[in-house]
Order: C-alpha cells, then sequence, then structure tokens
C-alpha cells in the first residue's frame, strides 16, 4: 500500500479493512476487546468536524498529554487529519515543563487523559497566552470552566453537526489536501542534555521513515503488536504505530508497563517494539526465579543456556555440528520453550531500541530461540536510521543502514546521517538547527560510531559523555556501565571521571538482592537501606566490580564507588521517560558523594 502522508495512510487502511478485523485492542473491565476500522474512522471524523468548530485550523498545535490508548490515535489521525499539528508529551512531565513546551510551540488547545492530568494543565493554563480549549479524554473530571471540554461530548457533536456522507466527505478533502512537506508533528528531546527542543516532523519525514522500517522489518497482516512504549516518543510512534498500521497489524495497547507480564498472556503478541532495560529486568527475573528452584532444575536451566549460545556462536561461524544441534533441541524442549510460553508463544521478535543493548543480553534471548532485532535511530531522524535484519543478525551492531538512509562516519568518529526522514529542524530555533544539520542535510547525530566488516553500524558511545581524564585519556563510560550492571547487586551505574585523576561510580542497588545477601550474612536491619552502609555488604559489591573489570586497562576500572539509598526514577528526574539516566541530573544531585570520592584520604 502506497501513501504520501499519514492522513492519506489512515484513509487508504480503513478503507481496505473496514469491519473485517480490529485495528486496535483495549482492556475493557478483565478483557481485551477490539475496535474496528470504520468505527475508528467514524470517531476521528467526528472529533475532527468538532475541532474545526472549535476554531482550530490548519497548522495549528494541539498538545496531547495521555498515556497509550485508543484515545491517542483518534486525536492523533483527527489532528493530523485536518492539517494541524499535534505536539505529544511525557505524561510524567510537571506543569511547569508542560507550561515550557506548550508556550514554547503556542498550543492553541491541550487534549489531556484524565482528571490528574487536566489539573496540572489548569496550574499553568493562564500562564499559556495561546491556549485556548482543554480537551479531557476522561468524562469524569473536576471543572465548569467554559473552555474544558470532554472529548466524548465532541464526538458526539461532531456526529450532529454533519449528516454523516457529508462529514466522511469533508474529513476527506481536508486529508487529502495535506502535504508531504507539511508539519506532521514536534515531538519536544526528552531533555536529558538539558532544556527540551521541539523536533519539527514533517509527514515526508515519518513515511519515509515508515517506509524504510517496513523494508528492514517484516510485518504481516496477522501480526499483532502489544504497545506499551509511549506512543508521545518518536521511537514508538514510528516503529510501534505507525509502520503496524500503515501494514494492516492489529495493536493492542499494554494497560501499563508493570502489568506487560500479564498482558503478553493475555494478547499473545508476535511482534513488540521494546528497550533494553525491559529486556534486562525481564532476564534478571527469569534468573532470579531458577534460583528458587531445585539444585537439578538450576543446572538444566544454565546448561541449556551455555548450549543455546555455543549453538549461537556456531551458526555465526558457519558450523553446524549434529551433536551441538541435538543438545540444542533438547534444551528447547526442557527450557527455551517454557520460556516463550511467557511471552504468549507466537512472538515473532523484540525489536529494541532506545538505546545500545547489551551483547549479553542480546545473546541470551538469541540462545533461547527468541528474536530481537536492535535498531538504532533519534527523534530528530523520525528516528529510525539503522537496524538488524532477519537471518543476519550481528550482535553488537546496529545493524546496517535504512535502504533509504545515508549513514558516514565523521573524522572524529560522530556518526553522520541524510535522507528524507531527517527533521526540517527544531522548533522556533535556528541556531541549534543549523548545529546539528550542516549546509549538505548532514545530521550530526552526537555518537560515536564504525562500521563493521558486515557493512553493519556499531554504537561505541555518545559523542558528549566521552569521559577525558586528567591524564588526556578518552572513556566511553556506557559500555564499562553495561558491564558492571551485569552484577545482580546493582541495578544503574553512573560512571564518574571527567577532568579527574581516576573513575568512580554512583550505583543504585538491588536491594531484594541485598536483603537475599544480609540474610546469608545475619545482618539484621530495619529498613533495607541501611544495608548500603553495611561493610560485609560494601565488600561483597566491590569484588563483584573488581571481577567484572579485571579486564578493563587500568585507567578505565573503578577505584571507588558510592551506594545511593534510593533507585533512579523519571518521578525524581534521574531517568528520563525512554528510561535513560539524566547523567547532569545524576551528577548535579549527588554532587556531595562525588565529592567525597575525590577527597584526598
Amino acid at each position: 500500500m502506497q501513501f504520501e502522508t499519514i492522513p492519506e495512510m489512515f484513509l487508504k487502511v480503513c478503507s481496505k479493512f473496514g469491519n473485517s478485523k480490529s485495528a486496535f485492542m483495549y482492556k475493557k473491565d478483565t478483557r481485551y476487546v477490539g475496535i474496528s476500522y470504520e468505527e475508528l474512522m467514524d470517531k476521528v471524523e467526528c472529533f475532527a468536524v468538532s475541532l474545526l468548530e472549535l476554531g482550530i485550523h490548519s497548522g495549528d498545535r494541539i498538545g496531547i498529554v495521555s498515556e497509550n490508548s485508543v484515545e491517542w490515535a483518534i486525536i492523533d489521525f483527527a489532528v493530523s487529519g485536518i492539517g494541524a499539528v499535534d505536539v505529544p508529551v511525557f505524561p510524567t512531565l510537571s506543569s511547569k515543563q508542560e507550561e515550557f513546551i506548550f508556550n514554547d510551540c503556542s498550543a492553541v488547545a491541550v487534549i489531556v487523559s484524565n482528571n490528574f492530568q487536566l489539573k496540572k494543565i489548569l496550574e499553568v493554563k493562564d500562564n499559556i497566552p495561546s491556549l485556548r480549549h482543554v480537551i479531557v479524554m476522561n468524562d469524569y473530571f473536576d471543572s465548569e470552566k467554559l473552555y474544558v471540554k470532554s472529548m466524548n461530548s465532541l464526538i458526539k457533536r461532531g456526529a450532529e453537526i454533519l449528516p454523516s456522507e457529508e462529514r466522511k466527505q469533508m474529513f476527506r478533502d481536508l486529508a487529502l489536501n495535506v502535504q508531504p512537506e507539511d508539519l506532521l508533528t514536534i515531538i519536544y528531546t526528552s531533555g536529558t542534555t538539558g532544556n527540551p527542543k521541539g523536533v519539527m516532523l514533517t509527514n515526508r519525514n515519518i513515511v519515509a521513515n515508515l517506509e524504510g522500517t517496513r523494508e528492514a522489518i517484516y510485518f504481516d497482516e496477522t501480526d499483532v503488536f502489544l504497545s506499551f512504549l509511549p506512543m508521545c516518543h518518536s521511537y514508538e510512534r514510528t516503529a510501534g504505530y505507525y509502520t503496524p498500521f500503515g501494514s494492516g497489524c492489529t495493536i493492542a495497547f499494554a494497560e501499563a508497563i508493570e502489568s506487560v507480564g500479564t498482558n503478553i498472556l493475555e494478547v499473545k503478541p508476535t511482534l513488540m517494539t521494546t528497550v533494553p532495560r525491559l529486556l534486562e529486568l525481564i532476564r534478571k527475573r527469569i534468573y532470579q526465579s531458577i534460583e528458587k528452584e531445585s539444585a537439578t532444575k538450576q543446572k538444566i536451566f544454565h546448561w541449556a543456556v551455555r548450549t543455546g549460545k555455543n549453538f549461537l556462536h556456531a551458526v555465526r561461524d558457519g558450523k553446524n555440528p549434529f551433536a551441538l544441534k541435538a543438545m540444542y533441541l533438547l534444551a528447547d524442549r526442557l527450557v527455551y520453550s517454557k520460556i516463550k510460553e511467557r511471552t504468549g508463544g507466537r512472538l515473532r521478535m523484540f525489536v529494541s531500541g532506545g538505546a545500545a543493548l547489551p551483547v549479553d543480553i542480546c545473546e541470551f534471548y538469541l540462545a533461547m530461540g527468541i528474536t530481537v532485532l536492535e535498531g538504532y535511530g533519534l527523534t530528530e531522524s523520525s528516528p529510525v536510521l539503522a537496524a538488524n535484519r532477519l537471518g543476519a543478525i550481528e550482535v553488537g551492531t546496529v545493524g546496517p543502514p535504512l535502504f533509504n538512509v545515508e549513514i558516514k562516519i565523521a573524522d572524529d568518529g560522530e556518526i553522520l546521517a541524510r535522507g528524507e526522514n531527517i527533521m526540517k529542524g527544531y522548533w522556533n530555533d535556528p541556531e541549534a538547527t543549523n548545529a546539528a544539520i550542516d549546509e549538505d542535510g548532514w545530521l550530526y547525530t552526537g555518537d560515536i560510531g564504525m562500521f563493521t566488516e558486515k557493512g553493519n553500524l556499531k554504537i561505541t558511545d555518545r559523542k558528549k559523555h566521552l569521559i577525558v581524564s586528567s591524564g588526556g585519556k578518552n572513556i566511553a563510560p556506557q559500555p564499562i556501565e553495561n558491564i558492571l550492571t551485569q552484577s545482580p547487586y546493582i541495578e544503574h551505574c553512573v560512571l564518574i571521571g571527567d577532568k579527574r585523576d581516576y573513575i568512580t561510580a554512583l550505583l543504585t542497588p538491588d536491594f531484594e538482592e541485598l536483603k537475599k545477601l544480609a540474610d546469608t550474612f545475619g545482618i539484621k536491619y530495619d529498613e533495607p537501606t541501611e544495608l548500603i552502609a553495611n561493610d560485609k555488604i560494601i565488600q561483597v559489591i566491590k569484588n563483584d566490580i573488581d571481577r567484572l573489570q579485571k579486564d578493563f586497562a587500568k585507567y578505565e576500572k573503578v577505584r571507588k564507588f558510592k551506594l545511593l539509598t534510593q533507585q533512579f526514577t523519571v518521578e525524581n528526574g534521574e531517568l528520563s521517560p525512554k528510561l535513560s539516566i539524566k547523567r547532569h541530573v545524576v551528577e548535579r544531585k549527588f554532587s556531595y558523594l562525588i565529592e567525597e570520592m575525590y577527597k584526598i584520604d
């Protein structure tokens, strides 16, 4: 199916499938129910007509503050269909952060999911001069302001304004009038490096990336997606929403990230987009559950993991020994099949993005016969630039560029990208735009990388995250952090050492593992946080760090570390909504601990 804009895609897909299948599925009470393409189309048309009656026109910016839902998709297709521009933000943002974004883009309306989100936007509404309308997806909210309306009332009003056929024709005419170069959305960066910037993405940008992604990763009309990553993020927006929708897939929404394990068994998806953090947590939980089994079952599990990795390496090297294959098939029957059942039994693959996927995590899943395709991109590129392909996975790389993307490596190692998927620029910030995209159209990604002999892109680190020691040594922190978090006692690790004599680390511990350790030593405590000051606990973690970093260069090794009393969270500001660590926030918040590690003994 060919199309040049997202509104054209919407019209064609809905026309093709009508009432034949579900476009989306969502949890209602205790079970998943679906909404057909015809019903979806009707709601989108009605909502679009009401937006027009409110005085919203082509080019106007409309904020969306919501978790993933069918309503989110209805809003998106209605807004884009009348030529307006949606500005989705993470529902975890504070009211002040929302104020900054909606002032920056001069939003004329903001649509929120519930009463909690409504209260946030009402706190700052008077500070946003452009804001005329606030719309609530939920019918139950606390406000009698005339400018606050429910989404359902507007959909109902839209059905009353025009007869069905006139409404349908009006929406179709408006949708087909949208041009490829028209702005589709403004997605604000997550703010890991300071104030967010509004990335302007046109219909041409998104459609080009959709085409490239669809060619790299096979999608089928029979596929079912389970969506749990935020649709307001460019990764899920393109790879987990537009691309499957444009391919005729059904998209089921998880209730929340905490319920993914349950929802995956209910939906039985064939495809999922994910981030490395979730894959790490799943593996960790698998190992923790195995520890509760008998010694015999533990032995069988660890044998199966080794067998799977040996088989994986043999196939990679072009070997396929009969004895190893036989052991692999036995391991599949005894272990892998049971783990695959936890994903619903139909999963064809995970598509991982948003951050670097540690090699050992990727190999664990591949060894189990669970395909993980790692990709790479950034919001400014709509977002996908490269992805591994089925049958040609090179672990530790993000695969070759998409067919319609050019990538080259600058002299200093920075990855540069060019193609129709590259953003139009940053909203109201020509200086930042010119710094990011040169006169030849090359986007400077800020990532350091190289191409392997097989032509696959390998990301080594973020350019701005490189640590330069006082001795002039360049140290890429992310690979070291990934290795140290292999310790069962370490949840997050942030390396410190820029312009310093040696490397230190801030660690958030896995308190469940610390409690087990305390029980082993017979350590008494009232609160788990007391354990981070216990000498025996500290020594065990030090021994684990020393073991994991034994192959590091001397200047890369962590000499001192501090255990933190709390986990990093999105709410507390240490993590971005895609679960990336905000280094500048962590370093500022725990500066006193950092200075302690550099005091002269």
